[in-house]
């Protein structure tokens, strides 16, 4: 197939399923099993209309919005390549079927951008469907983690930072001998395709700081060195906010080594984000104050924090597979931290959809009725402003045995899993400290935790093949074995004040500890023995069944803003 046209499939497909609801055998009148229980899956995720306010924005830069969302789009159809290489003619096979069922397997794939389910342990849903391969597309097909493990450990410093570094795949060599293969050569098609609309986009628009991030982040994904694009992104202060590249490595459930390409493209809320300005300013005081030895801390973080609170226009990729993103904390190179630190960008109509459709019905069947009003759509905001704001905090680049190395880098396979039980439970941690210390309302006290609480059942849902899922199962049931949550006899949870804040502190030292040792083995006895389903939880969990579990996005600003395109 030609690789600049699958995007153009892609896009016509998702728009072949768009806004079908259930339906019956056009012939018998009945709900085919299959085609039910296909629409089962696919009812848990809630569609939405995620809108965005264009109406500052002059024509020139509309029109850099849409060569962006053109960019954006190349991604969803890349990514599909990096999940698994059978993606594009299973894809092609699903569209040639025009059966109500085939529409349903269609649909359900788009979500999930591939053949297998994400909140089900990735069980397979099309038939011939394989097990999802855990590392991606990103290793050679035939071998296995273990050859590419030995491999790895014959390398020099510089040829395996390379071999590990995000931006390359690992391919076999006319020798039949491993090599890393820069993403820049492997997905050259698409890359230059994607380089080629930022460059227009740039040339339209007249604010300074995006056309630099554009013009660099172009030229990045041809030379596939992001560092200085990385940096320009860090500074871009525009009314447009596009994030796009290749960032998370959650594909990759090898190493937790390769990057995934995604993009968001999203429009910036002035005034919640000089509303929360203010919290860059705070970092370095809660760095000072982490619950761990004083070694591990960062006496100077980097010098910029800046926090975005943006409405998605449209994303794509990994952005926009299975469980929406609600913010993000990027960049993902230690390098780019270290000196600069990360930007915080908050998703506002993501949050508001989630908030409205998931987590308000969740508190209504979990918690006490005593508790259900303490959930506030503030303190979920500000904690999951506080999750990404702590990914940027707490260990990053470590010295184990007096060599330099990463917190990445020593957990493996385990690091996404810890990094995200890091950031929520040190979140929580910030926003004791914040409110302890006037820096924020003290009704915080009461809603935080208990808005929390109900945020984790939401996040559990998501299965425990996510990072994010085993993360919060880990914390949940710390938090039982300790007290702070605890269990009342019809069954709903309820958050312990008197023990919560000590649980709170003990699991962010416990987790950062293990990142500033580097520590795998202990990293993966607290997966393995925390990140399960305990019957209490699993009572709960079935009585969700009616709740959707997340938002499917419809991007009717994005469709409004290619209509008018030139």
């Amino acid at each position: 197939m030609h690789r600049t046209l699958l995007f153009l499939i892609v896009a016509a497909a998702a728009n072949t399923v768009a806004c079908r609801g259930p339906q019956q055998d056009r012939t018998t009148g009945q709900t085919d099993p299959m085609l039910q229980q296909l629409q089962t899956m696919t009812a848990r995720f809630a569609p939405v209309d995620l809108t965005a306010d264009m109406s500052g924005l002059p024509v020139n830069e509309r029109q850099a919005l849409a060569k962006l969302v053109e960019a954006a789009k190349v991604f969803d159809a890349l990514f599909l390549r990096q999940v698994w290489t059978g993606n594009e003619t299973m894809l092609l096979d699903l569209l040639r079927d025009t059966s109500d069922v085939g529409r349903a397997r269609l649909h359900y794939f788009l979500i999930n951008k591939g053949p297998w389910s994400r909140l089900d342990q990735n069980a397979p849903f099309v038939p011939g469907a394989p097990p999802k391969p855990p590392q991606a597309s990103f290793y050679p097909a035939g071998t296995t983690k273990e050859e590419v493990d030995a491999w790895l450990e014959t390398l020099s410093a510089v040829e395996r930072a390379r071999a590990t570094g995000f931006f390359t795949t690992i391919r076999h060599g006319p020798d039949g001998r491993f090599v890393a293969v820069p993403y820049s050569l492997e997905y050259q098609g698409e890359v230059a395709q994607v380089a080629s609309l930022l460059r227009e986009a740039a040339a339209l628009t007249e604010q300074r700081t995006l056309k630099a991030y554009l013009e660099q982040r172009a030229a990045a994904l041809l030379s596939n060195d992001y560092y200085a694009s990385d940096v320009a992104w860090m500074e871009l202060d525009a009314s447009i906010e596009p994030t796009i590249g290749p960032y998370e490595v959650y594909e990759d459930e090898w190493f937790n080594y390769k990057a995934a390409f995604e993009a968001f493209i999203t429009i910036r809320d002035d005034e919640e984000t000089n509303s929360l300005a203010r919290f860059g300013a705070e970092l370095q005081e809660i760095e000072n104050n982490l619950p761990i030895d004083p070694k591990y801390r960062n006496p100077k973080i980097g010098a910029l924090a800046p926090i975005r609170v943006v409405n998605t226009v449209f994303s794509s990729g990994d952005a926009n597979r299975g469980v929406q993103t609600a913010a993000f904390n990027l960049p993902n190179d230690e390098r780019v931290i270290a000196e600069k630190g990360s930007k915080r960008v908050m998703l506002k109509n993501n949050q508001e959809a989630k908030f409205r459709m998931v987590l308000q019905p969740i508190s209504r069947v979990a918690l006490a009725a005593a508790d259900q009003a303490n959930v506030a759509f503030d303190a979920f905001f500000t904690h999951i402003l506080m999750h990404e704001l702590m990914h940027g905090l707490g260990p990053h680049n470590i010295t184990i045995d007096g060599r330099a190395t990463t917190v990445r880098q020593e957990l493996r396979d385990a690091y996404s899993v810890i990094e995200e039980a890091k950031a929520d439970v040190s979140g929580l941690f910030a926003l004791q400290f914040l409110v302890d210390n006037g820096k924020l309302d003290r009704r915080f006290d009461q809603t935080m935790y208990t808005t929390y609480l109900a945020s984790m059942f939401r996040s559990i849902r998501f299965g425990l093949t996510s990072a994010h899922g085993r993360g919060v199962a880990m914390q949940l049931n710390s938090f039982l074995d300790n007290g702070g949550v605890t269990v009342a006899p019809d069954g709903t949870f309820a958050v312990n004040p008197e023990r919560i804040r000590q649980n709170v502190v003990d699991v962010t030292r416990r987790i950062m500890t293990i990142q500033a040792t580097g520590s795998y083995g202990e990293a993966r006895q607290l997966i393995d023995t925390l990140a399960v389903v305990r019957p209490p939880v699993q009572a709960i969990l079935d009585r969700l069944t009616d709740v959707p579990v997340d938002i499917e996005p419809r991007f009717v600003t994005a469709d409004e803003l290619l209509v008018g395109a030139p």
